[in-house]
């Protein structure tokens, strides 16, 4: 019979696994710590045959740092002489003067910075809202407007209206526009209204800054400065326009400058697909972005048994008329613009032939609209697409 006593006594005597054996690190001291950090300063010279220097790479610039300010104590230097093969610490003096005080100031403390920290420009300064924020009110006679409100969401809704990126230029009377999702109507700007500001490197301005009736499609009604109107739209909003005509006539007013010497070259179409595929049918935000010498009508007509079109019919979203335009050169822009968008798929024609279309982007329609702006107003340099944000920056000044 065992004897688990015994048994054990005998397991815990001989541990032969080494179970019971505790290790004992000893602990690292400051001193230790301290060569080995200016070990790594000796390393880094041996390596580059030369001290760190205060550069842009991380590294660097931290034993750079750290040689700086062991240059400033002598107690250090004394620790670290038998290790300082390179002689980086020899001109380290004993504090015995004031002056030596103010030439030894390991912690900075005597230090004349200018931006110290009684220099506030570093904070970032919180600026009142836009007045449009602190003026909206309820509208007193909002039930005029509600029928027209419910009949431009139906239009939109059906794409007999289209939102297009807001311009200076569109601030009228008797427009719609949206403004963070909410539909907006002007329906008056006032008086002339003469308004002085000061410019940095202009002096003393005028500027023409009229208030403004807006109504709300929730109810509210706002009398905010023209500006701020603009500039919100800008940001955050859109022009509603009624039909590709009135879009056309839009982009002929403001980027065209169309005389009778203006040469018509062809249309800019931007496509959506009606395909059943569900490889196809199921991605968000996919439309094809060409131009034709034709009508668009013309050259759509035969979607179905074309590959380029993913065999099948397709919608067209916007149409623009251009004047004077390269087409060879706007492929290649709106191309390189949304490379990184591209649509890689294969598709098979009638013959069971693969066919790898091209022009299809995976992008928001409001991207693809304001890039066909920005080429068509020879501005598209000056902008790359955001994949993370899924919106057009800037990326230079002009």
């Amino acid at each position: 019979m065992i004897n688990f006593e015994e048994e054990l006594n005998k397991i815990l005597k001989e541990d032969p696994l080494g179970i019971l054996k505790t290790k004992v690190s000893n602990p690292i001291s400051i001193d230790q710590r301290l060569k080995d950090s200016f070990e790594e300063i000796n390393v880094f010279i041996d390596e580059n045959n030369r001290e760190p220097e205060k550069t842009t790479d991380i590294v660097e610039r931290k034993l750079f740092s750290r040689l700086s300010e062991l240059r400033k104590d002598f107690q250090k230097s004394i620790l670290l002489k038998d290790i300082d093969r390179h002689n980086l610490l020899a001109e380290v003096k004993d504090i015995e003067t004031v002056d030596d005080i103010l030439n030894n100031d390991v912690l900075g403390l005597l230090d004349d910075d200018s931006e110290s920290i009684f220099n506030i420009k570093n904070f970032t300064v919180k600026k009142n809202k836009t007045d449009f924020v602190a003026r909206r009110k309820p509208c007193s006679n909002f039930s005029d407007y509600i029928e027209n409100f419910k009949i431009v969401q139906k239009e939109i809704k059906e794409g007999k209206r289209k939102l297009i990126i807001h311009k200076e230029s569109h601030l009228k009377e008797g427009r719609y526009y949206v403004l963070d999702g909410i539909l907006l109507f002007l329906e008056k700007i006032e008086d002339t209204r003469i308004k002085e500001f000061n410019d940095k490197t202009q002096g003393s301005r005028t500027r023409n800054d009229p208030r403004t009736r807006c109504i709300f499609e929730n109810g509210l009604e706002s009398n905010m400065y023209l500006r701020s109107l603009g500039k919100e739209l800008y940001n955050n909003g859109s022009s509603v326009i009624s039909t590709n005509e009135e879009l056309l006539q839009e982009f002929n007013e403001n980027f065209g400058q169309i005389n009778d010497d203006d040469k018509p070259t062809g249309h800019i179409y931007v496509l959506s697909s009606l395909s059943t595929d569900p490889k196809i049918s199921t991605i968000q935000d996919l439309y094809k972005i060409g131009y034709c010498t034709t009508s668009v009508e013309e050259r759509i007509k035969n979607a179905l048994n074309d590959p380029t079109y993913l065999m099948g019919h397709v919608k067209i979203v916007s149409s623009y008329k251009t004047f004077n335009l390269n087409p060879q050169r706007f492929e290649y822009l709106i191309h390189n613009f949304f490379r990184e968008r591209c649509l890689d798929i294969e598709i098979v024609d009638s013959k069971n032939i693969k066919k790898k279309p091209k022009e299809w982007y995976i992008a928001p329609i409001r991207s693809i609209e304001q890039a066909i702006e920005l080429i068509i107003n020879n501005q598209i340099h000056l902008y790359e697409y955001d994949l993370n944000s899924k919106t057009i920056i800037k990326i230079k000044e002009e």
